[in-house]
């Protein structure tokens, strides 16, 4: 246990991994996948069967379902009782999941049975471990002695310090999910696009780069995630796939042929409740600026900015059509 007896909890969108949640003593809430006629947690399909839903993509797309503030207050409780006081949660963008609204609501309700103790509830902005690397950070820094106050405002302050790229093979998933709108994936399916996506600063999902086809994609990624000159010495990278292993193997070559000492602290694939929305075929890489490692010029930091908000316009246009549009098919 840490010295300031500080437990880190983070749902299971998070990714952390089940060593790594070892290694560090992360207390993890798992999200839970329904189909018509079963449930399971993203803990129980991980440790049993990663691929579980790819493999039944065919029978059925199952759904998620949020994790709840009673859910968190009882992995809060667990850790009370193994001695912990303090609490903090990190949760995936609350702009995509209501689970950090969830996690601020439990540890209001622990705070108001244990005013004594300190609590906060972090929204990443982010998902997978783009929002799980700040567990780790958290529970790594706690372990070394920091205190909660100035961990807590170090965590503000270095929200804007993972860069993630996802490279998909379809859009379909993140249409059936909600995520896009039909008209978009329908567009890149015709023309055969294959996104990069990352998140914007408010924590939605937009596109980095649309490529045709799926030769250079995973180059791409590694280019969009690491650009030239990044000083891997001071950040964590991880590779993430979704039923995307070969995928995953290329991007590691390429990264440690451009950066030899590159620290790669995780590689997995993907837990089930984020493969639902994203499909077979996926690779993601996530590095976690400690401290000057990536310097972006100030062109190509203005590009993303507008990059960001052109997306965010062309999705709020795409909606707008799509709803007119079925508002005219209602009249006929």
């Amino acid at each position: 246990m840490n010295p300031t007896k500080t437990a880190v909890i983070c749902d299971s969108g998070c990714d952390v991994s089940a060593a790594l949640a070892a290694k560090f003593d992360i207390r993890i809430v798992p999200l839970t996948i329904h189909y018509h006629d079963r449930a399971y947690t993203d803990t129980e399909l991980e440790q049993s069967n990663p691929l579980y839903v790819y493999r039944h993509f065919d029978e059925e797309v199952p759904k998620t379902a949020a994790i709840n503030a009673a859910e968190v207050l009882d992995v809060i409780e667990a850790a009370h009782a193994d001695g912990y006081e303090n609490f903090i949660c990190v949760a995936i963008s609350g702009a995509m999941s209501s689970t950090f609204q969830s996690m601020h609501m439990a540890l209001g309700e622990y705070r108001e049975e244990h005013p004594q103790s300190k609590v906060y509830a972090f929204d990443t902005k982010n998902i997978s471990m783009g929002s799980g690397i700040f567990a780790v950070y958290a529970a790594r820094e706690l372990a070394a002695g920091r205190d909660f106050d100035s961990l807590t405002k170090a965590l503000e302050s270095k929200i804007y310090d993972v860069r993630l790229g996802y490279y998909m093979n379809t859009l379909d998933y993140l249409k059936k999910g909600g995520r896009i709108t039909p008209s978009v994936a329908l567009v890149g399916k015709i023309l055969n696009i294959k996104p990069i996506i990352s998140c914007t600063r408010e924590g939605v999902y937009y596109t980095v780069a649309k490529l045709r086809g799926a030769a250079r994609g995973v180059e791409k990624l590694v280019d969009y995630v690491l650009p030239a000159g990044t000083d891997v010495s001071k950040c964590w990278i991880v590779i993430l796939n979704g039923d995307g292993k070969a995928g995953a193997e290329q991007a590691k070559k390429l990264i440690l042929e451009r950066f030899p000492e590159a620290n790669i602290i995780e590689e997995k694939q993907i837990v089930s409740s984020l493969a639902i929305h994203t499909g077979p075929g996926l690779v993601g890489i996530v590095a976690f600026d400690l401290g000057g490692a990536v310097q972006l010029d100030p062109v190509q930091q203005h590009l993303e900015n507008l990059e960001q908000k052109a997306a965010k316009v062309a999705d709020t246009i795409s909606y707008t059509n799509e709803k007119i549009g079925e508002r005219l098919n209602q009249r006929k």
